[in-house]
């Protein structure tokens, strides 16, 4: 137990300086050193590529451990103040990165001991699989564990794939008819994740906006962080012809509005079906989802950025098409952007072997697959015959500021992955 402990502490101080060094997806140079300079301390031969991957390996090379390395940044993030509730670490004020920042951290202890096999540092995944899609570095295995997944004691067999649509339109400006003028600021929304997380209810600030400004006219309006999560952020100046009074959500202050859209926005946000579309029963998971993600109007453009999720290649493409329709149905031009496959559940017997090593650990050890991209997926695609398992400690409410990795389930993942190697 004293020496579990001694390990479970060594990978969280690799941890706490990963937190340390700036690594926003699309910002992640700096890290990427310290990861070179890492493995090369512990004896690796290390390898990278144009898209700031990373491979590092020694001479066994039989199975591949991977885990990307880029964080969504919400909050004060990348500036990460590390705080420690009971079992819980988290973040002050910002996302935590443990999502993958922990799975990288399992990685290089391993490395630090010696323990051969291939290291993959995957870049940029939280903004299309970047890293992953353009992969330039050649692997040897034919087995792989990512340690993208967030749910102790789940060996993940398979995921969802993805696809995103950029909606614009070109719009007009006209003096508002309406007589009460306001600012509204979204506040109190949790955020979230758009695949894990799309089936809890967690309220989406744009379209709870729709809802409370019902009616109103848009003179100009900001909203969401990024694709892949459920939007905080709102800001908004409307026309409107009712009194709006501040909630829990929405902070109402008086405005002056010269000038409004020439189109009916609020009706068309409010329209779009958000959220769960279907449901996968074998495994209790959405087998198609939507979110409604960013908002912005600038130089006489509106731009409105959705993520679709779907559990199979066939599903995507049709929901693909029934959203296109949609956004062309309300006079925008809508174009879809950085598509990834869905990665087909199957039991292999390296995810049997992964569940048996499980055992001693956790009680109802279960195979799942997961409502949200992983880079297995990529994998899965360029090399077909490659047996691939994803597991990862618990972490709660990724993408948000109260994201949370359970400290007591982090070293059975350690030890997990050193008994297989």
């Amino acid at each position: 137990p004293m020496c579990h402990k001694r390990v479970n502490m060594e990978i969280l101080k690799i941890f706490e300086k990963i937190a340390s060094i700036p690594h926003c997806s699309g910002n992640t140079g700096r890290l990427q050193n310290f990861i070179v300079n890492f493995a090369k301390s512990a004896g690796f031969f290390v390898e990278t590529d144009n898209s700031g991957n990373i491979l590092c390996y020694k001479h066994n090379r039989d199975i591949c451990l991977q885990s990307h390395y880029d964080m969504v940044c919400v909050g004060s993030a990348p500036a990460i103040e590390l705080v420690r509730k009971e079992n819980c670490l988290m973040a002050k004020n910002s996302s935590l990165g443990a999502d993958n920042g922990i799975g990288v951290a399992i990685m290089l202890q391993l490395m630090r001991e010696g323990i051969e096999a291939e290291y993959l540092f995957t870049n940029d995944e939280e903004i299309g699989l970047i890293g992953a899609k353009n992969l330039n570095l050649t692997l040897q295995v034919t087995k792989m564990i990512n340690l993208d997944s967030e749910e102790f004691g789940k060996v993940y067999v398979g995921c969802a794939g993805g696809v995103d649509i950029v909606a614009t339109k070109k719009i007009g400006l006209q003096k508002p008819k309406n007589r009460y003028h306001y600012k509204v600021t979204a506040r109190n929304f949790p955020g979230g994740h758009s695949g894990v997380d799309i089936d809890k209810d967690i309220p989406n600030a744009i379209k709870e906006f729709a809802l409370f400004a019902k009616g109103a006219q848009v003179a100009a309006i900001e909203a969401g962080e990024r694709r892949n999560s459920i939007p905080v952020h709102l800001s908004a100046l409307i026309a409107t012809d009712k009194q709006l009074h501040s909630n829990e959500h929405f902070l109402v202050e008086p405005a002056s509005v010269e000038k409004v859209l020439d189109i009916d926005l609020i009706s068309i946000l409010c329209a779009f079906p958000n959220g769960v579309v279907g449901w996968e029963k074998t495994f209790g998971i959405p087998s198609r989802s939507a979110n409604l993600a960013k908002i912005a109007v600038s130089d006489k453009k509106i731009v409105v950025e959705c993520s679709l999720r779907a559990n199979s290649d066939e599903f995507l493409e049709a929901l693909l098409q029934q959203y296109l329709c949609f956004w062309q149905s309300v006079g925008f031009e809508a174009k879809a952007k950085d598509r990834y496959p869905a990665w087909k559940p199957s039991i292999t017997p390296l995810a049997e072997e992964i569940a048996n090593k499980y055992k001693k650990f956790a009680k109802d050890i279960e195979f799942k697959a997961i409502h949200a991209g992983l880079e297995c997926a990529i994998f899965a695609q360029k090399i077909p015959h490659m047996q691939i398992v994803s597991i990862g400690p618990d972490i709660h409410s990724p993408h948000s500021v109260h994201e949370c990795v359970k400290l007591d389930t982090i070293e059975p993942i350690y030890q997990v992955l050193k008994e297989l190697l």
